[in-house]
């Protein structure tokens, strides 16, 4: 099994369900890129560039951590940095479907790159941007889901 991994995501923005995901796969892997997907079909809130640094911020004391970025299918990305691990989060039941599709066409488009499915600690599962963008917009206080930078940066946009 590859020593490094790749955990993709849009990140739009990071939460702390994503950072449970980050610190639970550097239990397995001593060598992990968080990938940002440009994605523009999810019309994300943050630049690719806002979000790296976010997660740059987030991730500042961990060990073994790179943030990139990348544009394209995340199968071409692992090939290029020569990784065949992906990390994924799966956070309920509805996460899983879609997961399980993208991890079998994934497997189809690249059978030397395997998906590896991580659940995050229970008091983050139910986290989602999409939520969070909306309570943002509705002034709930939103630091039991995200650093507290990233709270600001998301008010700051949104209101």
């Amino acid at each position: 099994m590859s020593r490094k991994a790749i955990y993709p995501g849009t990140f739009d923005p990071v939460t702390f369900g994503h950072i449970d995901i980050i610190k639970r796969a550097l239990e397995i892997f001593p060598e992990l890129i968080v990938a940002v997907a440009h994605n523009p079909q999810k019309h994300p809130l943050f630049s690719v560039e806002e979000r790296v640094e976010m997660l740059k911020k987030a991730t500042a004391g961990f060990k073994g951590v790179t943030v990139k970025s990348f544009d394209g299918l995340v199968v071409d990305f692992a090939r290029a940095k020569k990784i065949n691990v992906l990390v994924r989060g799966v956070r309920m039941l509805s996460d899983f479907e879609y997961e399980f599709q993208m991890a079998l066409t994934n497997r189809k488009l690249a059978p030397d790159v395997e998906t590896i499915f991580l659940m995050p600690q229970e008091t983050f599962s139910y986290i989602s941007s999409k939520l969070l963008k909306e309570g943002a917009v509705l002034g709930a206080h939103l630091t039991s889901f995200v650093p507290a930078f990233v709270e600001k940066e998301l008010k700051k946009k949104l209101l």
